[in-house]
C-alpha cells in the first residue's frame, strides 16, 4: 500500500538558516552518548556524571536512572554499537530490575526524573523491556544472557499486570502517557517476537484500544469541524501528534495489519502533512522527538512515496536541530540531552533493515 503525504511546506518553514555542524550526525550523537556514560554504566537527564550537566540546567534528579539509560542503549544498539558500553548499560538496568519487587509496575526505586514526569512514572519499565527484547540472546556469555532473559520476563509480567481496563497504559502522573502506552505495547510485541510468553489478551486489548482511536480519527477526518483539528481520545497531553503517532505505529506492525488498517493509516499519514498536527505542542520537546520516531518506524513499514518523503525531510529537520556538541535537546517538557539525543538517533537510523 502507498500513502500520499506532502509535508514539504511545513519542513521548509521550520528549517532554520543556522549553519549545520560538520561530520556525520549519527556518529556525533553516538560519540556524545559514549563519552557521557556514567561510571556506574548508566545515564541521567543530561549525561552520566555531574560533570556532564549543562550549567544552569534544572535537574529533576542528580543520579542516573533506568529510563534514560534504556533510551541511550536503544540508540546505541540501533546505531550498530556493541561491546563494553552496551554490557555496562545492561548491567545497570539488570541491577535495578533485580532489586525491584515482583508486585507493581515499577522496576526502580528512583522516582521524579524528568522523563518519568513527562512520559509517566513507569516509562522506565517500558523502555527497558524494549531494549532487553532487542538484546535477548546477544550478550557475551550465557550467564549474562540468562540474567537478561530473567529481567525481561519480569518486565513483561509487570506490564501485563498493570494494563488498564481500556487496554492502554495511560497511567496518571505523566504529561503525555499515550507515549508510554505506545512503548509498553511495542515492548510486549517485541518480547513475543523473541519467543517469550506474552498474554494474547494483553496484545488484543491494546490493539482494540488503538483501533477504537483509529475509527474516531477516520470519522472526524470525514466530517471535520471547520478550523479545528480532529478530536483526540486518550492523549493526556491533549496534543494530537502524540496520539496519531501511537495509533499509526500500532496499526502498521505486520503486513496483515497494514492491509486491514489501510484506510486509517492513509488518513493519519495525510494528517501529518498539516503544520498544526506535526508541530505537536508548538516547539520541539522530547515528546515530539519520540512521536517522530513512531511515525518513521510506521511509514518505513508502509513504504513507497510516503516513507521516502517523510524520511528525507525528517532527517533534514533533525540535522538542522543538532547542537554543536552532537546532541539534541528539547525546548519544552523533556529537555534533557540524553533522552532527546537517543530519540533523534533512533529516528535517523529508522531506515536500517533490521528495524521492526
Amino acid at each position: 500500500m502507498q500513502v500520499r503525504i506532502c509535508a514539504a511546506a511545513f519542513f521548509a518553514a521550520v528549517l532554520s538558516a543556522a549553519p549545520v555542524p560538520t561530520g556525520n550526525p549519527v556518529t556525533r550523537g553516538v560519540q556524545f552518548l559514549i563519552r557521557t556514560q556514567g561510571p556506574d554504566g548508566g545515564w541521567g537527564q543530561d549525561g552520566g556524571a555531574t560533570s556532564h550537566v549543562r550549567q544552569g540546567e534544572r535537574m529533576e534528579t542528580n543520579s542516573n536512572d533506568v529510563a534514560n539509560t534504556a533510551a541511550a542503549l536503544l540508540a546505541l544498539v540501533h546505531a550498530g554499537e556493541k561491546g563494553l558500553q552496551i554490557r555496562r548499560g545492561v548491567e545497570f538496568l539488570l541491577n535495578e530490575i533485580e532489586r525491584s519487587p515482583e508486585e507493581g509496575l515499577a522496576i526502580t526505586a528512583k522516582q521524579g526524573s524528568q522523563i518519568q514526569r513527562k512520559l509517566g512514572p513507569y516509562i522506565d519499565t517500558f523502555l527497558t523491556s524494549m531494549v532487553l527484547s532487542e538484546l535477548d540472546g546477544q550478550m557475551e556469555n550465557q550467564q549474562l544472557n540468562r540474567r537478561l532473559r530473567a529481567g525481561l520476563e519480569k518486565c513483561v509480567r509487570k506490564i501485563e499486570t498493570a494494563q488498564l481496563k481500556d487496554g492502554s497504559w495511560n497511567h496518571d502522573g505523566g504529561w503525555a502517557p499515550i507515549l508510554g502506552t505506545s512503548l509498553a505495547s511495542r515492548s510486549l510485541y517485541q518480547a513475543k517476537d523473541k519467543g517469550l510468553k506474552v498474554k494474547e489478551s494483553s496484545l488484543q486489548r491494546v490493539d482494540e484500544y488503538t483501533k477504537s482511536n483509529a475509527r474516531q480519527i477516520v470519522a472526524n477526518a470525514a466530517s471535520p469541524v471547520a478550523g479545528r483539528p480532529a478530536a483526540v481520545s486518550g492523549a493526556g497531553a491533549g496534543v494530537a501528534l502524540y496520539d496519531r503517532a501511537q495509533t499509526l505505529e500500532q496499526l502498521s506492525r505486520t503486513e496483515s495489519d497494514r492491509k486491514a488498517n489501510a484506510k486509517a493509516i492513509s488518513t493519519i499519514a495525510n494528517e501529518m502533512a498539516g503544520p498544526e498536527m506535526i508541530k505537536g505542542f508548538g516547539s520541539m520537546g522530547g515528546e515530539e522527538y519520540f512521536s517522530y520516531l513512531n511515525v518513521s518506524d510506521s511509514l518505513r513499514r508502509v513504504g513507497g512515496p510516503a516513507w521516502q518523503k517523510w524520511n528525507s525531510e525528517i532527517k533534514a529537520k533533525l540535522i538542522q536541530l543538532q547542537n554543536a556538541d552532537g546532541t539534541w535537546a528539547g525546548h519544552h517538557c523533556i529537555t534533557g540531552r540524553v533522552a532527546v539525543t537517543s530519540a533523534a538517533l533512533l529516528t535517523l537510523t529508522a531506515d536500517r533493515n533490521d528495524r521492526r
